[in-house]
């Protein structure tokens, strides 16, 4: 265990005999190749065993610490001699250090007391210190308090006084018309102008009301503006060090590719939509795996990145389990670091595409159901156009409307129901929107679940870092409610029946394999549990009034597993 301490490059000794992959993987969707299953081995071997660092990974009760669970990545490299190895790296910082012992270290180390992020860091804190002392402070309170105060007596006193002045008037109207045919010629007119000497009192009280305020106002905010003058000055000055201190970092962040050439991160960010670096990028594992191995002249021949300790609350995380680089932060870097190796394909880009007419299980003049097959597309994507809705427009060449009344997911198979007219599109999206079409998904879940039925909700949201995966999210997420039952198992897994009362994008996925869920994947799962042949997820059962005859149409397709 302590050889892995003492060395970067670790040996896979028993990596003989194991051809090498033809290409390097494509890390946003991959089935990790046997040397990365053999690296990763490995480094879980020395993490189960570890005293080099403590970092509480929640898998100990006893343990001290926030739980933090990890990315971990491993790289399978060759050294110019032809020796095969491997390199490993963490995401962002573990035992909150950059650099541990037998891990490629960081780009750049924000940690270093000598560098310029952390002196930086620390005159931005200065700033925050000065800014909250003026903010907190008796004289600040003080001038803000009271010129708030003076602002809403003098609303309360003009509010007043003009109400008066209102009432006034008006008394002053009906005194007028009242008062002219019992007074002479010239009472009247002396009468007329003791009104007019009111209205004048009136006028002038107005006016010393608004100037006496005003006064008092301007110096109340002549002495709040002093000192928030000059928290507003140290706040421009904050931002400004701030900006430069992150473009700054951003230079240092410098990553290479296989041809040798050099982007740093706000080069590479600024051929993307966001233009902006997010927090946190080339911090993840995969970078500083790239960028060691260029460094030190070895090559990429594989790469795998797994889960380490308890699973965040909001996300699907499985202990030891293998996962994709994150999109938002590591697709732009490692589309650069990537140039010039010879990478697999993305697998995604490669959908399923059928020659033959898709199963239809039920149609008449109005609509019709048809038998998604799994990995097939209910609409088309943004590079692959074959999908049940362009066989659905070969088919009903005449047919007028958006045709498919709900979606499934790609890797979900089943009953999907197709309008043949607007009309009719329209009806029965009203009943879907109303919550009055019954839905039943059958699925087998990757282990036993021991409550027979019951009720899930927990509310998804997308992770914008990393789409189209959801997140549970109680603060801004959509709600979602499964109710499911369990109908038996079969070698250690579970059959069960989900019934959706909402449809989110992947909600039985997550509701089936979340902690907070049923903590149970299911099989094939290549998001939140682990990648088989297929995803084991079918659309059986659908009831719904039949838009034009008013008849309930109950329709079952049982599912090929």
């Amino acid at each position: 265990m302590s050889n892995f301490e003492n060395v970067l490059f670790h040996p896979l000794e028993h990596s003989k005999g194991v051809s090498l992959p033809k290409q390097f993987t494509f890390p946003f969707y991959y089935e990790p190749h046997e040397l990365s299953v053999l690296a990763t081995k490995d480094l879980q071997n020395y993490l189960e065993n570890q005293a080099n660092f403590n970092h509480n990974f929640g898998l100990n009760p006893v343990a001290e610490g926030l739980v933090i669970g990890k990315m971990f990545g491993v790289m399978v490299v060759k050294k110019t001699n032809g020796t095969i190895g491997y390199l490993a790296a963490f995401s962002g910082k573990l035992a909150e250090r950059n650099n541990i012992k037998g891990f490629v270290p960081t780009v750049y180390d924000t940690l270093n007391p000598d560098g310029f992020y952390k002196i930086g860091e620390q005159e931005l804190n200065e700033l925050n210190r000065k800014i909250e002392a003026l903010e907190s402070s008796e004289d600040y309170q003080y001038a803000k308090k009271t010129l708030q105060s003076h602002l809403e007596v003098y609303q309360t006193e003009l509010k007043s006084l003009k109400t008066t002045i209102k009432a006034k008037k008006k008394e002053r109207k009906n005194l007028r018309e009242s008062e002219q045919t019992k007074l002479s010629e010239v009472d009247y007119e002396n009468f007329l102008e003791d009104l007019k000497n009111q209205s004048i009192h009136y006028h002038f009280r107005l006016k010393d009301l608004k100037a006496s305020w005003s006064k008092r106002i301007a110096i109340a905010e002549s002495n709040f503006k002093k000192i928030q003058n000059s928290i507003d000055t140290l706040k421009e000055k904050r931002r400004l060090q701030s900006a430069s201190l992150q473009k700054r970092l951003h230079a240092q962040y410098a990553f290479l590719n296989a041809l040798g050439e050099t982007k740093d991160l706000l080069e590479i960010f600024k051929q993307t939509t966001i233009r902006i670096p997010p927090a946190g990028a080339g911090e993840c594992a995969a970078p500083k795996l790239f960028q060691y191995a260029y460094e030190n002249k070895l090559k990429p021949i594989a790469i795998a990145e797994f889960w380490w300790g308890a699973s965040p609350k909001s996300e699907v995380r499985k202990h030891k389990q293998f996962y994709p680089s994150c999109r938002s932060k590591c697709e732009p870097i490692l589309g650069h670091m990537m140039t010039g190796l010879n990478v697999e394909d993305n697998p995604i880009l490669k959908a399923n595409s059928y020659s033959e007419p898709l199963e239809i299980v039920y149609e008449d003049d109005y609509l019709l159901l048809v038998n998604k097959p799994p990995e097939f597309l209910s609409v088309p994507g943004k590079t692959i156009v074959d999908s049940v809705f362009t066989k659905m427009k070969e088919y009903l060449p005449e047919s007028s409307g958006p045709l498919l009344v709900h979606r499934l997911d790609m890797s979900t198979s089943g009953l999907l129901l197709v309008a043949k007219n607007e009309k009719t599109h329209k009806n029965l999206q009203k009943q879907f929107i109303k919550r009055n079409v019954e839905k039943r998904y059958v699925a087998l879940l990757d282990g036993e679940v021991e409550q027979k039925q019951g009720v899930i909700n927990l509310p998804l949201r997308v992770d914008l870092d990393n789409r189209p995966q959801q997140l549970v999210c109680y603060k801004h997420g959509k709600p979602a409610l499964t109710k499911y039952t369990v109908v038996g198992f079969e070698n250690g897994k579970t059959r069960i029946q989900f019934y959706p009362i909402t449809g989110r994008t992947h909600q039985l996925r997550v509701h089936a394999s979340h902690q907070e869920g049923l903590n149970t994947p299911i099989i094939g799962d290549d998001i939140y549990g682990t990648k088989g042949e297929r995803l084991y997820l079918h659309a059986e059962y659908i009831k719904f009034e039949h838009p034009v005859t008013q008849k309930v149409l109950e329709l079952i397709n049982k599912a090929p597993f």
